[in-house]
């Protein structure tokens, strides 16, 4: 290679240095912006905070800056106040309307600090403070954000948890079973096994009748409603008067003026009259 190309080499090597890369597209370097490339003015804004009102904002100054909403240091307050609304003034003149009333009011205020207070008429040593109102509308809308925010907090339908619908079949009426001759047996069994342990030995004659125990049991269910088969008996008069009263109302079974029933098997054993004799 002569001295001629070495140079044109040179050349075009310090050329290529010379220009600056903005960007890699594909691993090649871009030295310059694409003609029809449009970037929108906002396209990189970013909001560093994001209030949803006058007071939001005002109170946001207060608490960051220590102070007490109860007495308020004017000065600054709207001073910092009105830094941030001309900022937002420049970027979006709409959303600033509403932040220009308050920041009217907030001078109006601060003016009338300066100016001698009007005394209130209930006492003359108490002075009208020009802040009061704000104060009043500031806790009230602290209180109201803060019961927002615990509301916020608590479970939500379709964001913390979801509705589940149960079917659950139920029947209008339930069939009693019928009560046969061995659930009669077993209650009667049960019963002497009852006399048995509570009986006395004691020696005597009675005399028991049928018919006349008929008739203690039908003034029993005298009264309507359900009785308990076990109710009808006295376990502690011994064996004789169980069987009668046994044998009485498997008469007055027999004769359809009383009638048993039980719920399901094993279950209790009830009795009532029949509707023929409540007539």
């Amino acid at each position: 290679m002569n001295s001629t190309a070495v140079q044109v080499v040179a050349a075009e090597a310090q050329s290529v240095r010379l220009v600056p890369v903005i960007a890699k597209v594909r691993g090649q370097p871009v030295g310059q912006m694409p003609i029809d490339l449009y970037i929108p003015p906002d396209a990189l804004e970013v909001f560093l905070d994001t209030f949803e009102g006058p007071l939001d904002l005002l109170l946001y100054l207060i608490r960051r800056a220590n102070l007490d909403v109860l007495d308020i240091a004017m000065a600054p307050l709207t001073r910092q106040y009105l830094t941030y609304v001309e900022i937002m003034r420049k970027k979006n003149l709409e959303l600033a309307a509403e932040y220009l009333v308050m920041a009217a009011m907030l001078m109006e205020i601060k003016s009338r600090m300066l100016l001698p207070r009007p005394k209130l008429a209930g006492d003359p040593d108490d002075l009208l403070d020009p802040r009061a109102e704000l104060v009043r509308r500031l806790l009230e809308y602290e209180a109201i954000k803060v019961a927002a925010r615990n509301i916020d907090e608590m479970p939500q339908l379709e964001r913390d948890f979801s509705a589940v619908s149960v079917w659950i079949e139920s029947t209008l009426t339930a069939r009693l079973p019928d009560v046969t001759p061995a659930d009669l047996e077993s209650a009667w069994r049960d019963l002497l096994k009852q006399a048995r342990i509570r009986q006395h030995h004691k020696i005597s004659r009675e005399e028991l009748s049928v018919r006349e125990h008929m008739s203690i049991v039908l003034r029993a269910l005298q009264g309507g409603g359900f009785r308990e088969f076990r109710e009808l008996f006295q376990t502690d008069r011994g064996v004789p008067l169980l069987v009668v009263t046994f044998l009485a109302i498997l008469e007055l079974v027999r004769e359809s003026l009383i009638a048993v029933s039980q719920a399901e098997p094993y279950a209790p054993i009830y009795v009532t009259l029949t509707h023929a004799d409540t007539e």
